[in-house]
């Protein structure tokens, strides 16, 4: 398929005509082209199309259907329908009454391109990019971020059914791609433990039985992945991503086995973190994650949106991450791609899990960004108690690299270290003479015979915290940061109105690309609930709530 962009046409007289006889008040959709005009042009994706072949459909409306697809939440097939027997979609595409549409499988076409050119984001982009143009959005604001988990499109798998899944998985694929190969490598016996899916209720119940099984799904699959690495079979068959999908399960879950030995089953605390851990052979980026009681197998998803009185409030970055991910990881790159946007805000409201004191500081250095959130506590047991020398009695002096304790006996020793996450921190050790004297040692110090040490973070991460704890403590960080709540009723609006809790697809770059058009969506929306000045909805009580009023 080819592209050469042509300009975006107006709406056709006779389609135009029979909305607006059909639709005297219009639609979300009508009001949508009539108050923006045009989303996307062909431009925003030539990249993604050679220039010589058959010409493509134009991108610019693949790309809002694509949008209206996850709005309305439609499958492939339901959109292109729609694309042929809606009005308003006519007219917001600006197709003729009597177009035909296409066949639904050009949107999933459409979608791998967007992957494959890493241009997903160009459906959320452009439309901020439009908003922008009309002064519906701009930079220098309020904005907010939270998090909520995503389910993977695949089935919770024990240990047993993952590796038997993942060697099922391997063989079908294989059975596609070389079957006179795998017909020459698998035993008989294959066909009968394989043929069908590896399920909970076709188990054996006991745990030796149990034990066996795995043992002997084990050793079949060294079986299959000594045959695909031998010098004799195809090179490119070690390229088939089901084949390294079970090699890292295999490494995930077994020892390697020596010669002429059996293969062993690693015991938990020898099998791999769960950053690495692959909990499906049909999704290998989903990963085990939890959070309080929860526990889900998939993803995590962070919301940014703006959050002024006086404009709608737009999603203007969503981030999606492995559910291994913690929230303060993924700070600095919500940062970095409002500023690739031309939308920092000037203050970034964030709950706990996104704040450090790094980012307190970094926020601020790099971009200008108030960075607003409940910092890191004090947790060390002088702070605790209330009545020992905690950081707060001890004077720094970052020039000598020095400290004074709080009965005014300098510190001996400053060196720089890192703490267990690698972050640099200031170890300071006083000296041991001084405190082992010091008639106030039981306050300050738990040691028997050691002096007292502090570690400190670097003097802009740790004046950044120092200021975030005391501003905590007042009235009006609890007010600023009262308006974080909002954003819990975006994360409701995604999980009911748009299936953001699940993923349609396997894989991180289509669960991306998922996130991303329904950002989109959601702005949407919002747009049309601001031009129709529909209000904003309330937090919703209980109706014995509503008794103690």
């Amino acid at each position: 398929m080819s592209l050469r962009p042509q300009p975006v046409s107006a709406v056709p007289p006779d389609t135009a005509r029979v909305a607006h006889a059909a639709f005297p008040r219009g639609t979300r959709w009508t009001r949508l082209r009539d108050e923006l005009g045009t989303i996307y042009e062909d431009a925003d994706f030539a990249s993604l199309f050679p220039t010589r072949g058959q010409p493509a459909l134009a991108p610019w409306r693949l790309a809002l259907v694509t949008v209206l697809q996850f709005a309305e939440g439609l499958t492939d097939r339901q959109a292109a329908e729609a694309v042929r027997a809606r009005i308003d979609w006519k007219y917001l595409l600006g197709l003729p009454l009597e177009d035909r549409g296409f066949d639904f499988s050009v949107l999933c076409e459409f979608r791998r391109r967007l992957i494959d050119g890493a241009a997903e984001q160009q459906l959320l982009e452009r439309l901020l990019a439009r908003c922008q143009e009309r002064e519906l959005l701009k930079a220098r604001g309020r904005q907010r971020t939270d998090s909520t988990r995503v389910l993977a499109a695949v089935r919770d798998l024990n240990r047993l059914e993952c590796v038997g899944e993942t060697l099922r998985h391997t063989l079908n694929v294989l059975a596609v791609a070389a079957p006179e190969w795998l017909r020459q490598q698998a035993p008989a016996a294959w066909f009968d433990r394989y043929g069908v899916r590896i399920e909970e209720g076709r188990l054996p119940p006991g745990q030796a039985e149990r034990g066996a099984a795995l043992a002997t799904i084990g050793a079949d699959g060294v079986t299959l992945l000594t045959a695909v690495y031998d010098a004799g079979a195809p090179a490119w068959l070690r390229e088939v991503p089901a084949v390294e999908t079970l090699r890292q399960v295999w490494v995930q879950y077994f020892h390697a086995p020596a010669a002429d030995s059996a293969v062993r089953l690693r015991a938990p605390a020898a099998m791999s973190p769960p950053a690495l851990t692959v909990r499906s052979p049909y999704d290998p980026d989903a990963r085990f994650g939890s959070k309080y009681a929860t526990s889900w197998t998939g993803y995590i998803v962070h919301l940014t949106e703006t959050c002024d009185a006086a404009r709608p409030h737009l999603l203007t970055q969503v981030t999606t991450v492995p559910a291994t991910t913690r929230d303060v990881e993924v700070t600095a790159d919500i940062q970095a791609a409002l500023a690739a946007r031309g939308l920092l805000p000037a203050e970034h409201l964030a709950d706990a899990g996104y704040v450090s004191a790094h980012h307190l500081a970094a926020s601020r250095a790099e971009h200008g960004i108030d960075l607003v959130g409940p910092p890191l506590r004090d947790v060390s047991w002088q702070a605790a108690a209330g009545q020992g020398f905690d950081l707060r009695g001890f004077a720094i002096d970052w020039e000598a690299r020095t400290a004074t304790c709080p009965q005014g006996k300098a510190s001996r020793y400053w060196s720089d270290s890192k703490d267990a996450y690698g972050h640099p921190i200031n170890q300071i050790v006083f000296d041991k003479r001084d405190c082992l004297a010091c008639p106030c040692r039981a306050r300050c110090t738990r040691s028997k015979a050691g002096p007292r040490t502090i570690a400190l973070r670097p003097r802009e991460d740790h004046e950044a915290l120092v200021a975030a704890r005391e501003r905590a403590a007042t009235g009006a960080f609890a007010a600023c940061y009262r308006k974080r709540r909002g954003v819990e009723g975006t994360i409701s609006q995604g999980v009911r109105g748009f299936e953001l809790r699940e993923a349609r697809y396997a894989g991180l770059p289509k669960t991306v690309l998922q996130h991303v058009a329904t950002a989109a969506a959601v702005n949407l929306q919002r747009l049309d609930d601001w031009w129709t000045e529909t209000p904003r909805a309330q937090t919703r009580r209980s109706a014995f709530a509503k008794l103690a009023a």
